[in-house]
C-alpha cells in the first residue's frame, strides 16, 4: 500500500515506545513563516495487538485488535507560509491528501453510494476508522490568534463534519490456535509452490521490482474496477429512478391534458352561465336597492315605535314600583295579624294551663282542710267528755271560726276564678 512500509514485532510497551521514538526522529519537519516546526507529512502509527486467552477446554484463543495513531499535517496556505520549491510541493501534497479525506468525510456524512477510499493512500489506510467497525476519536488543534482565523474555522468545520460520521464498532474476533496454524500453513504452502516454480523455471519470471509493480498495478486496477462497478450500479439505480420519474411525469401530463380539455369545455358553459348571471345580477341590484329603501323606512318607523315603547316601559316601571310597595305593606299587615293571633292563642293556652293548675291546688287545699277539720272534730269529741265546760265556752268561738273559714274559702275560690 505504501512503499517502505514495514511491520516490527514487539513484546512489551518499552519496545513500542522505542519504535515511536524512532518514528518521531524520522518525521519530516521544516520551518515556515507560520510555524518553526511545521510537519511536512502525515504520520500513521498502527499497533496490532495479539492476546492469548485460555478456554475451559484448555484450548487457546487468539484475539486480535488494532490501534491507529494518526497525526495529520495541517493545511497550509503557500502564500502566507512562504513555502517554495520542495516545501511548496510538500504543502501541495498535504493539501491534496486532506482534500481527498474531506471528500470521503462528506460522502460518509451524506451517505452517498460510492465512498472514494482508494483515491489516496491515507484514506485507504484509515478506511476502518472512517465509517468502519472501529471506535474513532478526533482532536482538532486550533490557534487563538486572529491572524489564523481562516485556518481555525476550516479546522473546526472539518472536525464538525467528521463528528457526524457513523461507525459500527464490533468486538475483536477471537481465533483458535488451530485456525491460526491453518492460515499460516496455507501461506507457507503458497510460498513453497512459488519457490518450486522458481527453481524449476516453470512459468513467468520477473524481477522483484517489476513483480511488485505489476502486483500493485493489478491491485489498483481491481480497486478501480470495484469503484467503477459501484459507480455503474449507482448510475443504474439513478437511471431507474429517472425512468420511474419520467413515467410518472408522462402519466401526470396525460392526466393534466385531459383535465385541460375538460376545463376548456367547462369554460364555454361557464361563460354562457356568466352572461345569464350578469342579467340576474342587474335584477338583484334593483331588488336590493328597493329592499334597502323599504328597510330604511321600516327602520325609521321602528325607531319611533321604540321611543314610544321606552316611554311606556318607564310608566310601567313606576306602576310596578307602586304595586310592589303596596304588596309589601299588605304583607306586613298580614304578618302583624298572624303574630297577634299566635300571641292570643299562646296566652289562652297558658291561661288554661294556669287555671287547671289553680283548680287542682284548690281541690288539694280543700281536701287537706277537710282532713284537718275532721281530725280536729275527732279531737274535740275526745276532749268533749273531759272538757264539756270548755266546749261550751268555746262553742261560740268554734262557730265563729268555721264561719271565718267558710268565708275565706269562698273568697279564695272567687279570687282564683
Amino acid at each position: 500500500m505504501v512503499h517502505g512500509l514495514e511491520e516490527v514485532i514487539v513484546h512489551d510497551k518499552n519496545e513500542v515506545f522505542a519504535i515511536l521514538e524512532r518514528g518521531r526522529m524520522k518525521r519530516q519537519t521544516a520551518a515556515t513563516l507560520m510555524n518553526a516546526h511545521s510537519s511536512r507529512s502525515h504520520t500513521v502509527f498502527a499497533i496490532t495487538v495479539h492476546i492469548k486467552e485460555p478456554t475451559v477446554e484448555g484450548e487457546e484463543l487468539l484475539k486480535v485488535g488494532k490501534l491507529n495513531l494518526v497525526d495529520l499535517a495541517g493545511s497550509e496556505n503557500v502564500g502566507r507560509s512562504g513555502a517554495v520549491d520542495k516545501r511548496a510541493r510538500e504543502a501541495g501534497n498535504i493539501n491534496q491528501s486532506l482534500l481527498t479525506l474531506g471528500r470521503v468525510i462528506t460522502a460518509l456524512v451524506e451517505r452517498t453510494p460510492h465512498i472514494p477510499y482508494r483515491e489516496s493512500k491515507l484514506t485507504r489506510m484509515l478506511q476502518d476508522s472512517l465509517g468502519g467497525r472501529t471506535k474513532t476519536s478526533i482532536i482538532a488543534t486550533v490557534s487563538p490568534a486572529q491572524i489564523n482565523l481562516e485556518e481555525t474555522l476550516s479546522t473546526l468545520d472539518y472536525a464538525h463534519r467528521a463528528k457526524n460520521i457513523t461507525n459500527k464498532p464490533e468486538i475483536n474476533q477471537k481465533l483458535t490456535k488451530k485456525a491460526m496454524i491453518k492460515e499460516y500453513t496455507d501461506e507457507i504452502e503458497k510460498l513453497k509452490r512459488d519457490l518450486v516454480a522458481t527453481r524449476e523455471k516453470n512459468g513467468i519470471f520477473l524481477s522483484q521490482e517489476n513483480y511488485h509493480g505489476m502486483e500493485h498495478m493489478i491491485k489498483s486496477q481491481k480497486e478501480t474496477i470495484l469503484e467503477l462497478t459501484a459507480r455503474i450500479e449507482a448510475c443504474k439505480e439513478e437511471i431507474d429512478k429517472l425512468n420511474e420519474t419520467f413515467t410518472e411525469t408522462k402519466e401526470e401530463l396525460a392526466e393534466r391534458t385531459d383535465e385541460l380539455i375538460a376545463t376548456k369545455s367547462q369554460l364555454g358553459s361557464v361563460t354562457s352561465d356568466l352572461l345569464v348571471t350578469k342579467e340576474d345580477l342587474k335584477k338583484t341590484v334593483y331588488q336590493r336597492d328597493e329592499g334597502n329603501y323599504i328597510f330604511q323606512r321600516h327602520r325609521e318607523k321602528k325607531a319611533a315605535l321604540h321611543n314610544q315603547a321606552s316611554k311606556l316601559m318607564e310608566v310601567t316601571r313606576e306602576a310596578v314600583s307602586d304595586v310592589s310597595g303596596l304588596h309589601s305593606k299588605l304583607d306586613r299587615s298580614k304578618q302583624r295579624d298572624s303574630d297577634n293571633e299566635r300571641a292570643v292563642g299562646d296566652f289562652q293556652q297558658k291561661f288554661s294551663v294556669m287555671m287547671g293548675d289553680t283548680q287542682v291546688k284548690m281541690e288539694q287545699f280543700t281536701s287537706q282542710q277537710k282532713r284537718h277539720t275532721e281530725a280536729f272534730c275527732e279531737q274535740l269529741g275526745k276532749w268533749s267528755e273531759q272538757r264539756k265546760t270548755e266546749v261550751t265556752r268555746c262553742g261560740s268561738s268554734v262557730k265563729a271560726m268555721l264561719s271565718t273559714i267558710a268565708t275565706f274559702t269562698e273568697n279564695q275560690t272567687e279570687s282564683l276564678q
